[in-house]
């Protein structure tokens, strides 16, 4: 039996500075958490900015960001690896979980809780003072370097009885919670990623502003700063400002027809 590695951690380093602004002291107490070898979660709506400042975190601190995108079907065994055939023999195959723990990189494991119950078998371990990843199929116990970062993020938006993060696993963690930015912040970051004018910033920041207050009476989520910098790049290609809002926020937000023309006549009204 030969072993094989899926990942190479040296190509998952942040090689340009991503941009992001500090709205508190985030960036502090990660930085803090991560000098104490402490687990952290990132708490807060989609699109919000906790993948950003993830690859901010990572840049900052020179370190590889493994990141995987939780759904149903992920299984504990997608995180730590299988053996499978390969050239007539059978190799090891390390998911990305342990790839990230025999690198000593940053293992960012997005929206959690949509992951299957029995990952937090194997991360319970490492989210703790063991720091261990238990490799069953290997007999091996992963001693996890001193350079290695769990972080977790979910929005609690979204929890429910059969979604919600146990609290045996939350209080394994140090928790940042995350927003949208206020109004002038988040125009500067959609001039920022976009080169947009000023004013087209202003008008989508007003247009996210009231889809905002339309959560829980009628939309389950508002318009996200990464759905309003997707409206920016169509506008500059040259879209009607009217359709791109409407493809690029309408359109995510809700499927149903009459909130959909609600929604589209708040961007009219502005645009």
């Amino acid at each position: 039996m030969n072993q094989a590695t899926i990942l190479k951690p040296e190509e998952y380093y942040i090689k340009e500075q991503p941009f992001y602004e500090s709205v508190g002291d985030e960036i502090a107490i990660f930085e803090s958490a991560y000098q104490n070898k402490l687990p952290i979660l990132l708490k807060g709506p989609t699109g919000c900015g906790k993948t950003r400042f993830m690859e901010h975190m990572a840049w900052r601190l020179k370190l590889p960001l493994i990141t995987v995108s939780c759904h149903d079907d992920l299984a504990a065994s997608d995180l730590v690896g299988r053996f499978l055939i390969k050239g007539g023999e059978t190799v090891w195959i390390d998911g990305p979980l342990s790839s990230a723990v025999r690198a000593g990189a940053i293992c960012y494991l997005d929206e959690v809780v949509e992951a299957r119950k029995d990952t937090t078998v194997v991360i319970h371990p490492l989210a703790d003072d063991r720091r261990v990843l238990p490799m069953e199929k290997l007999g091996e116990l992963l001693e996890a370097p001193d350079s290695f970062c769990l972080t977790m993020s979910y929005n609690p938006g979204y929890q429910s009885v059969l979604k919600e993060l146990k609290q045996s696993t939350r209080q394994r963690f140090v928790a940042l919670e995350f927003d949208y930015p206020n109004a002038d912040l988040e125009q500067r970051i959609i001039e920022k990623e976009t080169k947009a004018p000023a004013e087209l910033a202003n008008r989508l920041v007003q247009f996210a502003q009231m889809t905002r207050n339309l959560k829980g009476n009628g939309l389950d989520e508002g318009a996200s700063t990464r759905l309003l910098v997707h409206a920016a790049k169509l506008i500059l290609d040259g879209i009607d400002p009217v359709k791109a809002c409407q493809s690029c926020i309408s359109q995510a937000l809700t499927d149903d027809s009459d909130m959909l023309l609600a929604v589209n006549e708040l961007s009219t009204s502005l645009f």
